[in-house]
């Protein structure tokens, strides 16, 4: 799926995970790609008998009117679309005696396979959020002498599983303690230390079918001695796709790693999302008539069909970006959604979350 149909996807299941019936009267319906969808309207119209002997009148009315309307809809429709269906209808006003029925038909982005027929407190969501779970993560190890940081990149999102110290003594030796007697004792501990690491490692990402990669950093030569001494399994060994020389540590030194390893995360949404910022932050110190931004301006150059890339922050409300996608789908732009995962992302937002790349210069 594109960046836009999945911050839809994630708005909508947000939305939906939200809502709880005062009853059991919500209801859901998951129709899988390939499957006829009169046989569901069928199931739904027996439902809706079935629910005529439900003893409280509010919740019978509620749940009979949900069915109602979810038939209807699926009626509008006419088909299964060709990655399934799934439909969600119910009262979910807050208030008891007071009614708020809405309903929900989402074709989702990638073909669904459950089939489900249910009516509960809540919506079932999981097979939706299953879609938007990132299929690729990378595993990270920042490692220096007195420390070391594992973490994970799951799409732009760099995340600290575990700090661990390494418990080494510092270079001042108390007590008349002999150069042999010291280096003995600080490769004792730098042993145990690398051992522990790649202990920690293998619980965190041995089992992790979506892990792609590793990448591992710090200054020579403590990350390169750690991955000779063997410690590591083969299978995680195997996954380590990059080494680089940085400096930092915990969550600061994770996004320096990721940062130096721009060139073999290129298709990954942290680097594109750095790429596409990079572009709009460049052309506006050198290029500032090919480059518009804030809502007033953009809006405008989207409707002159001057706009060739639009840059839309998350953290704007739903129904704004929505409004800008429209515009900009009308004259083929190009679309990026950013977060504020990243320091790019930051300073985007901070000049209001809306810009745009122009096709051509104008004053």
């Amino acid at each position: 799926m594109d960046e836009a149909e999945k911050y839809e996807l994630e708005e909508t299941v947000k939305e939906l995970e939200g809502y709880r019936g005062r009853h059991t009267e919500l209801i859901t319906v998951l129709i899988p790609a390939g499957f006829n969808i009169f046989q569901v309207i069928k199931q739904i119209e027996d439902e809706k008998g079935t629910a005529t002997n439900i003893k409280s009148t509010s919740t019978r009315k509620n749940v009979i009117t949900a069915l109602e309307r979810a038939a209807r809809k699926m009626k509008e429709i006419g088909r299964t679309p060709e990655n399934g269906l799934a439909i969600y209808s119910g009262n979910v006003s807050p208030v008891e005696g007071k009614d708020d029925f809405q309903i929900w038909a989402i074709v989702p982005p990638k073909p669904l396979k459950s089939r489900m027929y249910r009516c509960d407190q809540t919506f079932v969501i999981e097979p939706l959020k299953e879609m938007l779970e990132t299929e690729e993560v990378y595993g990270l190890l920042v490692i220096e002498r007195k420390e070391a940081t594992i973490g994970i990149l799951d799409g732009t999102n760099i995340k600290v599983l575990q700090t661990m110290t390494s418990g080494i003594p510092s270079k001042v030796r108390a007590g008349g303690q002999s150069s042999n007697r010291y280096r003995n004792l600080t490769e004792s501990y730098a042993k145990e230390f690398y051992r522990r690491v790649a202990d920690e490692m293998k619980l965190q990402f041995f089992e992790n079918k979506k892990l792609k990669g590793i990448l591992v950093g710090g200054p020579i030569p403590t990350k390169d001695e750690f991955l000779d001494t063997g410690n590591l399994v083969t299978q995680l060994k195997d996954k380590v796709i990059a080494v680089k020389d940085i400096g930092g540590s915990e969550l600061h030194g994770l996004k320096e790693l990721v940062e130096s390893c721009q060139d073999i995360l290129a298709e990954q949404a942290i680097t594109k999302q750095k790429l596409i910022l990079d572009e709009f932050f460049m052309m506006l110190a050198k290029q500032p008539d090919k480059v518009a931004y804030g809502e007033a301006e953009v809006e405008e150059k989207l409707n002159l069909g001057a706009v060739g890339k639009l840059i839309i922050s998350k953290s704007l409300a739903r129904e704004k970006i929505k409004h800008l996608e429209e515009l900009a789908k009308a004259s083929s732009v190009e679309i990026h959604l950013v977060s504020k995962e990243t320091p790019e992302g930051v300073q985007f937002d901070n000049i209001g979350g809306i810009g745009g790349i122009l096709r051509y210069a104008m004053s």
